[in-house]
């Protein structure tokens, strides 16, 4: 079972407000659910209202932080109940910790950022560096584009095997926790 979901996402709204109602809604899910919510600590955009539904969920929040983003105030530092946020020196060691800290991991929309988060876990994933489930939360099909470009790819012989074979896709959190937890 998973106890501890990293998520990866934008640190902007997006141009589809159903990107940040979907956020918020897998904070509150993942709240209820009793899953800790492991993110990037950013209290804007996706980031912030993902944080704002486990908040309001009372759930459990560990978030990691590099210090330039505190001191840009990019960051969501305020206590909240059972929110831990710990501050860095690098994103290295942000991305290391959060690693660490999972069981499973899962990108929602985002941008450069969410999607390199998502292709070091991934690759360390088929590496075997880790045994654990990377997942997508497809919102609207805003993945749709990446998964075809990584058929594409395993086509031309540069990935072992089928995306859909390490990689799971879905298009809600039920669909998509119920999946990592089965391939954990």
């Amino acid at each position: 079972m998973i106890k501890h979901l990293a998520v990866f996402l934008g640190s902007r709204d997006g141009n589809d407000p159903a990107l940040s109602e979907s956020a918020y809604a897998v904070g509150r899910g993942l709240a209820e659910r009793g899953i800790e919510l492991v993110y990037g600590a950013g209290g804007g955009g996706l980031m912030g209202q993902i944080s704002q539904g486990a908040i309001d969920g009372n759930g459990k929040i560990f978030g990691v932080i590099p210090r330039f983003m505190v001191d840009r105030e990019w960051g969501r530092v305020e206590g909240a109940p059972g929110m831990q946020t710990l501050v860095v020196d690098t994103m290295h060691e942000r991305k290391a910790l959060m690693a660490e800290r999972a069981d499973a991991f899962l990108a929602l929309p985002g941008g450069i950022g969410t999607l390199e988060e998502l292709f070091e876990v991934w690759t360390w994933q088929t590496l075997s560096l880790h045994g654990k489930p990377v997942g997508l939360l497809n919102v609207n099909g805003f993945w749709d584009p990446l998964v075809e470009m990584m058929e594409r790819i395993a086509a031309a012989g540069f990935l072992h095997g089928s995306p859909a074979e390490t990689l799971v896709v879905g298009d809600d959190l039920d669909d998509v926790l119920a999946r990592l937890d089965a391939a954990r």
